[in-house]
């Protein structure tokens, strides 16, 4: 597979759309040209996940956090804020970075930390600053005869898919009129006269990654001489996505409990635990790395419970003394979870590709 068709997938998995604003998420380095053979993820790009995808040969590393964050004035080796990125170039590697769209979308890093604490129907903390969405509505209108086969190509095309349901549509009959001048060849009625045809309107659902090749398999399939179609872009639903997530635990449970569970699931030995280590949760929110602000929405939402990567010292105290019981595992800890997920995904979409998880990848600190 080529460049582009990763990052048309990767945009499927973790639209930039709804990246917080300034974020450098995408494609930082790459030819969309270039044949992808090796996927490498990893959480932060270090000198040592550098070294291991080139001793792997490692076309593209999907990293959690841009490697590129400041604006670059110059790209030398050895010097700057990423004084290898020079030999990532030279190599022929492709970057591309998910951070803060990982974060908010359905299925996210969020997600996952909200499914390990056991909360249950998760809602979201922090909304997106933009309400515009990352799918789109194709309507396109037909003959019945060309309604097996145009809605098979765009299902084939990346169309329909809501959900684990693929395939879906809808699909209803009505009138269409056209007049086609002298020159026209149309495939119901004749050139130079009005017309009204029985039609079939049909409509699905797709994501904005796969809009060009959707359009052309229907175009493909279609035996209008012109085909009428229709484009809309859809908004998100109301907390459908964002940063963070909060909800009930399906009945309570106790906090040592709790917080063993976690750093077993986690796979962690030492956390930092700020409120009360004693009583019971029933109101649990979540938010990987370092969310800033984001813990007083947690207090107003009610929870009692808050698991996230890291906190600022006064930020622990206002938690303390909102008596909200707060587990911090390490920033990168909270977000490297979420990468068998992420590979997953890419081994299904891209299946001639070798998806593999940085074994070099790991949190910075050491606590003894």
């Amino acid at each position: 597979m080529k460049l582009k068709e990763i990052t048309d997938v990767l945009e499927g998995i973790a639209p930039r759309s709804l990246a917080e604003d300034g974020d450098n998420v995408g494609l930082l380095v790459g030819d969309y040209e270039t044949p992808i053979k090796k996927i490498m993820l990893t959480v932060d790009l270090t000198r040592s996940v550098f070294k291991e995808a080139r001793n792997k040969k490692v076309n593209l590393i999907v990293a959690y956090h841009p490697p590129i964050w400041e604006p670059l004035k110059k790209v030398v080796a050895g010097e700057g804020l990423s004084p290898f990125l020079h030999e990532v170039i030279r190599d022929n590697m492709a970057l591309y970075a998910l951070h803060t769209a990982l974060d908010s979308v359905r299925g996210g890093v969020n997600d996952v930390l909200a499914e390990i604490v056991g909360i249950k129907d998760a809602q979201v903390l922090i909304p997106p600053a933009t309400s515009t969405g990352n799918m789109f509505k194709l309507v396109v209108f037909l003959p019945e005869g060309d309604l097996e086969k145009v809605g098979a190509a765009i299902f084939a095309a990346g169309a329909g898919q809501i959900g684990n349901y693929s395939k879906c549509s809808f699909r209803c009959r009505g009138t269409g009129t056209f007049e086609g001048s002298e020159s026209t060849r149309p495939t119901v009625g004749r050139a130079g006269r009005f017309e009204q045809a029985d039609e079939f309107r049909l409509e699905a659902i797709l994501p904005a990654a796969k809009l060009a090749a959707v359009i052309r398999a229907m175009i493909t399939a279609h035996s209008y001489e012109e085909v009428a179609y229709d484009v809309f872009p859809l908004m998100d639903s109301p907390g459908d996505a964002g940063l963070g997530r909060f909800g009930d635990l399906p009945k309570p449970a106790k906090i040592d409990i709790l917080l063993e569970t976690i750093k077993k699931k986690l796979k962690v030995k030492t956390v930092g635990v700020v409120g009360p280590a004693r009583g019971r949760v029933k109101r649990a929110a979540v938010a990987a790395g370092s969310c800033g602000m984001i813990f007083r929405e947690v207090i107003k939402q009610g929870c009692d419970f808050y698991l996230t990567g890291e906190l600022k010292h006064h930020h622990a105290l206002e938690l303390q003394e909102a008596r909200v019981t707060t587990m911090c595992v390490g920033h990168s800890v909270s977000e490297r979870v979420v990468l068998p997920k992420i590979a997953q995904k890419l081994r299904r979409e891209a299946k001639d590709v070798a998806v593999s998880i940085s074994r070099k990848d790991h949190d910075p600190f050491v606590w003894r």
